[in-house]
């Protein structure tokens, strides 16, 4: 057996943070001196001592620590990965809104410098892919509203930061964003929302594999491939944040085929919604569970019709989104029956689609 001195100097941790541990439960000694209160380890908690110190240098909760070493213990590598894996995305959604915060700072700091400049009035040109930018115009297009009533929403936001150019869009029941590289942009953070007919008319510019320019000069944005040019006026609204609107909470994640999962929704059964908030008139729901990996269009009447996991969402919108996603194989990502849907492509984080779930009438 170790001493808790050669467990903290073989095992990456102090002395310290073995007794905290000893006094959470997490990792336990195999047997404490009655007379001397000494702590004394069994040569396999050695292993469970790295794989503590490596999690707490991740950042792993504590809670999360306890359900790893447990799963690591009894070979459950299933509730291993998975936990790894949410704590990746946790970690992934901080840093989004880490970088988010820190842009806005500068963005901050650049008013202060010249109070005239804000990221939807800033210039900026720059160079993107023709493909990437088709392929991502395409990936968000669908998600972009049509209601005279919310003009703010009635284009695409163009989000120009570093060397990325973020696409969004949204009509509040679903939204869509992708994100391609750019080059040749080194001012502050640009956004504008471009109109649908000026984004159709870009999509229709992007032929071959050439980089195209893109320019936005206070609120007017044009788009040169060659000696082919689009341009128009942006819209003069307020975009929502959307870097606030995608933070979600880990949820129960499947891999689908596309084809597979795209037949089985319509072939499948579906429910009828009361109404649909957008223009007044029902709409097919489709009811979907993860089950061990894997997607599960419910029946309505079956057994599991109202298992409190179940997600459902308007099936048409689900459809859009397998289109837009532009993938043989993606990822569906469920959480509790009130949080967005997510559909991810495997290969590419940044581009996704949301649909906002709509509630069951038991």
């Amino acid at each position: 057996m170790r001493s808790i001195g050669e467990m903290a100097r073989d095992g990456g941790l102090s002395v310290s943070a073995l007794r905290f541990y000893d006094r959470a439960g997490v990792l336990v000694p195999a047997w404490v001196d009655p007379g001397s209160g000494y702590r004394w380890y069994e040569p396999p908690q050695l292993e469970e001592a790295r794989l503590l110190a490596r999690l707490r240098r991740a950042g792993m909760p504590l809670a999360d620590i306890r359900l790893v070493l447990a799963g690591w213990a009894g070979q459950d590598t299933e509730l291993v990965r998975g936990l790894l894996d949410a704590h990746l995305r946790r970690l992934a959604l901080g840093l989004s809104d880490a970088r988010g915060e820190f842009s806005t700072l500068r963005a901050l700091l650049d008013h202060r410098e010249n109070p005239m400049t804000s990221p939807r009035t800033a210039t900026a040109r720059l160079s993107v892919p023709a493909p990437e930018l088709a392929a991502a115009l395409e990936a968000v297009r669908f998600a972009a509203s049509t209601d005279r009533e919310l003009p703010m929403l009635g284009g695409i936001l163009f989000d120009i930061e570093g060397d990325e150019l973020h696409l969004v869009a949204t009509d509040r029941y679903r939204m869509a964003v992708a994100q391609t590289r750019t080059t040749r942009h080194g001012g502050p953070r640009t956004q504008v929302v471009v109109p649908l007919p000026l984004a159709d008319a870009m999509r229709a510019l992007l032929t071959g594999d050439e980089p195209v320019q893109l320019a936005v000069d206070g609120d007017r944005v044009t788009l040169e491939n060659g000696d082919r040019q689009t341009a128009g006026q942006s819209l003069g609204h307020e975009f929502p944040d959307y870097r606030r609107l995608v933070r979600l909470p880990a949820g129960r994640r499947a891999h689908v085929d596309t084809a597979t999962f795209r037949e089985a929704l319509e072939s499948g059964p579906v429910r009828a919604s009361e109404t649909r908030k957008q223009d007044s008139e029902p709409c097919d729901l489709s009811v979907l569970r993860v089950t061990n990996g894997t997607v599960i269009v419910c029946d309505d009447g079956g057994d599991d019709a109202d298992d409190q996991n179940n997600v459902a969402v308007n099936r048409e919108f689900l459809l859009h989104a397998l289109t837009a996603g532009a993938r043989d194989e993606l990822v569906l990502e469920l959480g509790a029956p009130t949080a967005p849907l997510a559909i991810r492509r495997p290969d590419d984080e940044g581009a996704f689609s949301l649909l906002m779930p709509v509630r069951l009438e038991n």
